[in-house]
């Protein structure tokens, strides 16, 4: 807003403050640019179509409109943006801070206000006004950086926009499966946005909590691709210490599965580990909530996708439970496979079972009685284990049969067999 003491300047006084300082308006820009030059020798200076300097095109111009604006007796003074908006794009276009920008603004402002304080002594201005044109110079200060960091943060999204494009451009390279690539094109694209290729890598399928989920926060070096249906993720060198449990909190509250780690080359067989993974937790065969180790559930991911030939085994190798009772024939397949994961006899089923040992005698009979010799051998029983965990994978059998021989033995009655 317009200050008091500076309105009350006259006009007259104004003109001239404003005239002598826009005269003046070129050399104090040299002399501003030529002081950035010596302080940040660094600093890079692009130039315009004419090959003159922007710094120097956009310090004039600042100057010139900070003038214009206080001999006018507007508000605020309005800042050029075209220029300053540039230079905040340049700064994030290559990747520095504005911290270095921000620097060259406070000193030119501070110059120019030397030189204002010389012209206000000169036509005779009041020091309560200039006091208010330095205030003004600060605020000046503030819309100059305001631009730079619209420009900058312009710039920013267009850069992480580019490089998220290479990354999935680089992401689908790697999980093609037989990849017809020139040698050396992996290595390229990886170079792009400087992703060191690893010897080996996982890959990881993540199914969203939510259609607005922000994505997750994982650590430098891993490739997310959020732009899929189902986020892909590739987890370099998975095996290092830490990484499992770093990915673990960074993808909390999300599902999803990672697949094995595997050689580089070999990426796309790990998504397909992971994809099978997720169709399951989709099934309702394996927990969801969690993001899912792929290698943590090897007898799931090998049994349960072959139902076909997992249901073809079991017509043949449990054809004996054919005509019992339901209850019987599953109570005789629970046993028959804590018999052959224990590897022991009626105590060790009793007690995998939590029956009563007398129970599994009998039940260890009646399954000697219907398979016979087939028991003995280790084809056979390698089958059938395959089947009958698969079985118990997908809730057809429970983890431990009954417990009821116990608390009935307890009290006085004969358990059941």
């Amino acid at each position: 807003m317009t200050r008091p003491a500076w309105s009350e300047v006259p006009k007259a006084q104004v003109d001239r403050f404003a005239a002598v300082a826009l005269g003046g308006a070129q050399e104090l820009a040299e002399e501003i640019l030529g002081e950035i030059r010596r302080e940040y020798p660094h600093l890079k200076l692009v130039e315009d179509e004419s090959g003159e300097p922007m710094a120097l095109v956009g310090i004039r111009r600042a100057i010139e409109g900070f003038v214009h604006n206080l001999a006018s007796g507007a508000g605020r003074p309005r800042v050029p943006p075209e220029v300053f908006q540039e230079f905040g794009r340049g700064e994030g276009r290559d990747g520095r801070s504005l911290d270095s920008l921000q620097a060259t603004y406070r000193l030119g402002v501070r110059l120019a206000w030397r030189r204002f304080a010389e012209i206000g002594q000169q036509v005779d201005i009041a020091a309560p006004a200039m006091y208010e044109l330095a205030e003004s110079g600060f605020e000046y200060l503030d819309g100059l950086v305001e631009q730079s960091v619209r420009g900058y943060a312009e710039a920013a999204a267009r850069r992480a926009g580019e490089r998220l494009r290479l990354q999935r451009q680089l992401i689908d390279l790697l999980l093609v499966e037989h990849r017809g690539d020139p040698p050396g094109t992996l290595a390229e694209r990886a170079a792009r946005i400087s992703w060191e290729l690893p010897t080996t890598v996982a890959v990881g399928v993540l199914v969203r909590p939510a259609r607005e989920a922000v994505a997750p926060a994982v650590e430098q070096g891993i490739l997310l691709d959020m732009e899929s249906e189902q986020p892909r993720v590739v987890i370099p060198e998975p095996c290092t210490a830490g990484r499992a449990e770093t990915l673990r909190r960074a993808t909390a509250g999300w599902s999803g599965a990672i697949g094995p780690p595997v050689p580089l080359a070999a990426a796309a067989r790990s998504l397909r580990w992971a994809e099978t993974a997720v169709r399951l937790v989709a099934c309702g065969l394996l927990p969801d909530g969690e993001v899912l180790n792929c290698t943590e559930r090897t007898e799931e991911l090998v049994l349960l996708p072959s139902g076909e030939l997992i249901d073809a085994a079991a017509r043949r190798c449990l054809a004996p439970l054919e005509g019992l009772a339901p209850t019987q024939s599953r109570r005789l397949a629970e046993t028959l496979l804590a018999w052959m994961e224990t590897a022991g006899g009626a105590p060790e089923v009793a007690h995998r079972l939590g029956i009563h040992p007398q129970t599994a005698r009998y039940r260890l009979r009646q399954i000697r009685e219907l398979w016979g010799d087939v028991l003995e051998d280790a084809d056979r029983r390698f089958e059938m284990l395959l089947v009958l965990r698969a079985r118990r994978l997908r809730g057809e059998l429970g983890d431990t049969a009954d417990r009821e021989g116990w608390p009935r033995e307890s009290v006085g009655v004969t358990p059941r067999p």
